[in-house]
């Protein structure tokens, strides 16, 4: 699948069924025992940014980011459909976090599972880099691993201009 086969604009409210149905059913939900109402929840909380990747009628992944809060500029979801995964969707999903964040704030944030490994590689190569671990925050026995891709100090950063991909 090429770039140009897929369109990423926000997320329509006819979508979000479809977009949680896709949560549940995947890691690391799973194993975090987030289902369908879990799913449901970030995505109609209207204090997020949330962005769907679509072929056609089909969805094949988004990203849920938190803008504004404590930790602003953090990506608190990325979904790729099974069917789409291996194609360049989450590359290009997060490229598309990247420049939203990135317009307004020096850092993304996220949290990945220490079970995760296969997500854990693939924000490596994208040049997320460690910063924390928080123990036991979701379930009992597992850590959320916390990472971060930056452009530098808060104190000074200039903003990108934007220009979503």
């Amino acid at each position: 699948m090429r770039r140009q086969d897929w369109t990423i604009r926000p997320i329509a409210p006819e979508e979000v069924e479809r977009c949680a149905r896709l949560m549940e059913r995947s890691e690391p939900w799973l194993t975090l025992g987030r289902g369908y109402e879990s799913g449901i929840a970030v995505l109609e909380d209207s204090t997020r940014e949330r962005h769907v990747a679509v072929v056609g009628d089909e969805i094949a992944g988004f990203v849920v980011l938190v803008m504004s809060g404590a930790l602003t500029g953090y990506l608190q979801t990325i979904c790729v459909a099974p069917a789409f995964r291996g194609q360049g969707v989450g590359r290009a999903l997060m490229a598309h976090a990247e420049s939203l964040v990135f317009a307004r704030y020096a850092n993304l944030f996220l949290t990945v599972s220490d079970f995760n490994s296969g997500a854990q590689q693939f924000y490596r190569r994208l040049g997320y880099e460690v910063v924390g671990e928080l123990r036991d925050y979701l379930i009992a026995g597992h850590s959320e691993i916390l990472l971060r891709k930056t452009r530098g100090p808060i104190r000074g950063y200039r903003p990108q201009s934007s220009g979503a991909s």
